[in-house]
């Protein structure tokens, strides 16, 4: 294991802690909101008016933003200095809150035309589509706070600290649990409530950003410009690559879309399963690309290109690593774990069956989901922002027509296998894409299948247990232990790199 591998596991451990608390919250946040929501009429509205603004975060603030801004802030930083470098960043705040302002407006204002967009199915539904429009306009806001989160994010990032940004969505979680609490004890509208929440707590993980970049000597007092030369040249990478680095977050809007035409409740649906499925992907997923991203933008600047290969292969098995007996895992226990964490108040068994069968679907598709960054990633580094999103398109299309085809016959989890088809079609038109830019193929076939094995063994194990009551949780960290020893029994170096770096994590923490 080289230096640069263990830099990166060692990144990632942190982001994926920090992560992993913000993950359970949001199974609490889940499970409060499901029992004052529940899956009907209001919370239809809700999840759709959130999806709006929570897609821009994905297209901005976690996605085409960070990716260009962290090359760009770093080369600027080596080359020019770092108070070029800062003002640099306060130039792309300027412009960003700026245009983000006019969009907020226009949305506010045109809110029931762009719900019928969005669902168009509400439109036979005035209750529904008016409830949308007035929950749209409260949230929408939510995107100019949490796109400056994701700017202070790259600076952070840049400057090698990981901590804060992946800490900064519990507060998303708390706000979500104290405004569905709140509204109960009050006997206000929860839909409502949980909307003026989501505000909130975009302001407040903005706030908390601000204590770190002042320990790192960074301040947004100082000089700044609109035609900054070095904020023109990050537009010019981030503009063309928004549909490409978010095109799952398309692909489940356009999912909504179509759901929007099934029965009600199928949004609801969609929506608790993507929630679980987001966790590994969230957790670890996002931890590997987030903590790759630096080294791949260095290496291709400064020519190491066996270097640059090296990370990708890394960055690719760490990921299949996580994912795939996540994979597992999941669709073995998707109805129980959907029962124990939704199971109660307003959510019946008929919104528990239903959730499982969409669960499986996206869980499909769950590794090609986490693979996509990382790839997708390695072009940013490359400064290729034309092949991702030319393969994003083709993927979207994908995501449509088979999603409306499947939505016959499957209803919504067809829709769900949409998204995963859709997802590995993307991953393997850009590993193709990366092979012939590269020499080589991003991921090696032997460590995967053994991956796989591992997997498909602890899956097995958990789905025989699946029909006992509560014990199939409790068996759940013996499977995560026994595909950890399977791993280290077919020589998988993954599982001795992620031990190596928690351990020295948790040997600094007990010395600190």
């Amino acid at each position: 294991m080289n230096a640069e591998s263990r830099h990166i596991a060692k990144r990632a451990v942190t982001v994926a802690g920090a992560t992993l608390v913000s993950r359970v919250l949001g199974f609490v946040r889940d499970l409060i909101t499901a029992f004052a929501l529940g899956a009907g009429l209001f919370a239809d509205a809700f999840f759709v008016a959130f999806r709006i603004p929570n897609l821009l975060r994905s297209l901005f603030a976690e996605g085409s933003l960070t990716m260009a801004f962290i090359p760009t802030f770093s080369r600027v930083r080596s080359e020019e200095g770092e108070e070029r470098a800062q003002e640099m960043a306060r130039s792309v705040l300027a412009w960003l809150v700026s245009i983000l302002a006019v969009i907020t407006l226009l949305a506010m204002i045109f809110a029931p035309q762009l719900t019928a967009v969005i669902a168009p199915g509400f439109a036979k539904n005035p209750e529904l589509l008016g409830t949308t429009a007035d929950l749209l306009r409260i949230c929408f806001p939510f995107i100019v706070f949490i796109s400056a989160v994701g700017l202070c994010m790259g600076i952070l990032n840049a400057m090698d600290h990981f901590f804060a940004p992946a800490f900064a969505p519990c507060l998303l979680n708390i706000g979500f649990i104290a405004s569905s609490l709140l509204a109960v004890a009050m006997g206000w509208n929860v839909a409502y409530a949980l909307a003026w929440g989501v505000v909130a707590s975009g302001l407040a993980q903005w706030l908390f950003q601000q204590p770190f970049l002042v320990r790192l000597g960074f301040s947004w007092r100082g000089p700044w410009r609109w035609k900054d030369p070095a904020v023109m040249r990050m537009g010019r990478l981030m503009l063309p690559s928004v549909l490409g680095s978010a095109v799952y977050q398309i692909n489940l809007l356009l999912g909504t879309l179509l759901a929007s035409f099934l029965p009600v409740g199928s949004i609801s649906y969609l929506y608790y399963a993507d929630r679980l499925v987001q966790f590994p992907v969230g957790v670890f997923g996002l931890a590997v690309s987030t903590a790759a991203l630096p080294s791949l933008s260095r290496l291709a600047a400064s020519g190491q290109m066996d270097e640059f290969k090296g990370v990708i292969r890394t960055s690719m098995r760490l990921s299949l690593f996580i994912s795939l007996p996540a994979m597992a895992g999941l669709i073995a226990l998707a109805a129980p774990l959907i029962a124990l964490l939704f199971g109660r108040g307003a959510f019946g068994p008929e919104a528990i069956h239903a959730t499982a069968t969409a669960l499986v679907a996206y869980g499909v598709g769950l590794p090609a989901i986490a693979l996509v960054r990382p790839l997708v990633g390695a072009f940013y580094a490359l400064e290729n922002t034309r092949l991702p999103v030319m393969v994003a398109a083709f993927c979207v299309v994908v995501n449509i027509v088979l999603g409306f085809a499947l939505m016959q016959f499957m209803a919504h989890a067809g829709l769900a296998l949409a998204v995963s088809v859709a997802s590995y079609a993307n991953v393997g038109l850009l590993s193709w894409l990366l092979r012939r830019r590269l020499g080589q193929w991003p991921m090696e076939l032997s460590p995967t299948l053994k991956c796989a094995a591992a997997s498909l063994c602890m899956g097995l194990g958990a789905y025989a247990t699946a029909g006992t009551h509560l014990l199939w949780a409790l068996l759940i960290p013996v499977w995560a232990v026994a595909y950890f020893a399977l791993a280290r029994l077919f020589g998988l170096s993954e599982a001795r790199q992620l031990i190596e770096a928690l351990s020295r994590r948790l040997k600094r923490r007990t010395t600190a």
